[in-house]
């Protein structure tokens, strides 16, 4: 075989030098389809079915488990033996379907639009097959063969013809367990994410009054006393931006933050700008300085109620009325409050070309706080448990970060 039909990737387990070797996937496999069966046949409980839309929506490398999709007569149906490799025959856009699991689990049944891959077992690891179709240059190359406008189709024609490099078996079993393992220390991961995130969802339903209520369903001991009705603007200055004449280069480049409002999105706190203006930009137009550990950037248009804690000072540009926090009002209680400011100011902002809600709109909503001492046992609580929440979506990051790494160093 010539050389170029030979390659060697970067990272591999010790005691493995010899090249990975060229295939087409119709060399190593058998392909079928999947029958009948439709997200309109689900019901609550009976046959358990794969589906294609589980590929993009729910992706796993390795399917193990089905327990959330039924459907009530197996007749005539395709079922799944061990090994099986799945990929979608149909979606919304190429990359959707450029993937591919492998079955650890039989007589699952195969709905339509699924292909079917079954490997020589010889030669081919279900899960090292999975990840090669799922990642890099076979991937690429599934989503160029990709055909459809408003839905894109493969075919298993398409998926016979991929180029595959392989290594011995048992190189590929260990390259399959490695990976199986960093997605189960992934997956455990978002599972604690998530539940920290419903958490959260639900001490927020259940620390802040309901509507039509000035009492709260759960509160920290020794606190009775019922929650004030107030406008926004007791509790907070609201405060414009402004942006100063880009045609004076004398007003840009400056040390002073300026934000706008695509710079605010997920985050909770901010600290740099992307653009910066001078003390002259500043006094040249309507931005005014905001200051850092008592102000709430919030975004007033084209997106309201986007918001982030300033943790230097800084200004806006006029897509934002900020919160300005005023004497006995705990910062992080009225971040935490802040969706519920977000869903109010929406149902009343106004505009033909997009939708805008003025400094004084604001200042006017009705909102309900306790005393100071119950805001800030409440803040300090959401804080810690946002604490906790970015650490371990930090954590999840850096997991598939490192996946990703090992994708491209492990795989030719």
């Amino acid at each position: 075989m010539s050389e170029q039909n030979k390659q060697v990737p970067r990272l591999r387990f010790p005691g493995f030098t010899d090249a990975w070797v060229k295939y087409e996937l119709s060399e190593l496999a058998k392909f079928s389809k999947g029958r009948g069966y439709s997200k309109s046949d689900l019901v609550k409980a009976g046959y358990p079915i794969i589906l294609y839309g589980r590929l993009y929506t729910n992706y796993e490398t390795t399917i193990s488990t089905v327990t959330d999709t039924f459907v009530s007569a197996d007749l005539n149906s395709i079922k799944s033996e061990i090994g099986d490799v799945i990929v979608p025959g149909s979606g919304e856009t190429a990359e959707d379907i450029s993937r591919a699991s492998t079955i650890d689990i039989s007589g699952i049944i195969l709905g339509g639009d699924l292909n079917i891959i079954k490997p020589d077992k010889q030669v081919l690891d279900s899960i090292f097959l999975a990840i090669t179709i799922s990642n890099g240059s076979q991937q690429r190359e599934l989503t160029k063969r990709a055909q459809g406008k408003s839905v894109v189709h493969l075919h298993n024609s398409d998926l016979e013809r991929i180029l595959v490099y392989l290594p011995s078996k048992n190189e590929q079993t260990k390259i399959g367990n490695f990976f199986t393992k960093l997605d189960k220390v992934i997956t455990v991961n978002e599972r604690e994410l998530n539940k920290l995130k419903n958490l959260k969802k639900s001490y927020l339903e259940k620390m802040f009054p309901k509507n039509g209520s000035n009492i709260p369903e759960l509160r920290f001991s020794g606190y009775t006393d019922a929650w004030v009705k107030c406008e926004l603007g007791d509790v907070a200055e609201i405060v414009g931006g402004g942006t100063p004449s880009t045609s004076i280069l004398e007003y840009w480049n400056g040390e002073i933050n300026w934000y706008s409002p695509v710079e605010i999105g997920n985050q909770i706190y901010v600290s740099s700008s992307q653009n910066k203006i001078t003390k002259l930009g500043l006094e040249k137009s309507s931005a005014k300085i905001l200051p850092a550990y008592k102000t709430i950037l919030f975004t007033s248009r084209a997106g309201i109620g986007n918001t982030a804690i300033m943790t230097t000072n800084g200004a806006t540009n006029q897509g934002f009325q900020s919160l300005v926090i005023k004497e006995k009002t705990d910062l992080y209680f009225l971040y935490s409050i802040s969706s519920k400011i977000k869903e109010m100011a929406l149902q009343i902002a106004s505009g033909s070309t997009f939708l805008e809600i003025s400094g004084k709109s604001l200042s006017r909503l009705e909102i309900l706080v306790p005393n100071f001492e119950e805001q800030t046992k409440i803040g300090k609580f959401f804080q810690h448990l946002d604490n906790l929440i970015t650490v371990n979506e930090r954590e999840l990051k850096k997991l598939k970060e490192l996946k990703k790494s090992y994708l491209n160093d492990m795989f030719v």
